[in-house]
């Protein structure tokens, strides 16, 4: 739950002359948040936010462009192969970043372009 600045000042304003559990009850925050408070404040002089600090969990973004630049034909199971991980976590990562790949086998296009109507066109990407 994201708190206010100015709800943050008020309730370390009256724990300065309360007690820390006068203070949980007052407010309806809990006793760590207040103690988290207390020491952002005592570190930083200040109550602002600290920045999120997130890492990517498996592809670093950046290289995963950088491999789909270089080698924009290759599949899923190469580009894992090559960040050794899995399909399915490419397959998060591109999405995330919505890049799609789409490629059909050329067995598959063949086989298709064979059953296909007339009619019908076929494209591949």
């Amino acid at each position: 739950m994201a708190y206010s600045l100015d709800l943050r000042k008020k309730v370390l304003d009256y724990r300065r002359t309360h007690t820390l559990d006068d203070t949980k009850k007052t407010f309806k925050v809990s006793k760590t948040t207040i103690l988290d408070w207390e020491k952002l404040q005592k570190e930083n002089g200040s109550l602002d936010k600290r920045p999120l600090n997130r890492s990517f969990k498996k592809i670093d973004p950046v290289k995963l462009a950088a491999f789909i630049i270089e080698k924009p034909d290759s599949y899923l199971s190469e580009i894992a192969e090559h960040f050794s991980c899995s399909d399915v976590a490419v397959f998060k990562a591109l999405k995330n970043k919505k890049i799609t790949l789409k490629k059909l086998k050329f067995v598959i296009v063949k086989q298709m372009k064979k059953n296909a109507k007339p009619s019908e066109k076929i494209w591949r990407n």
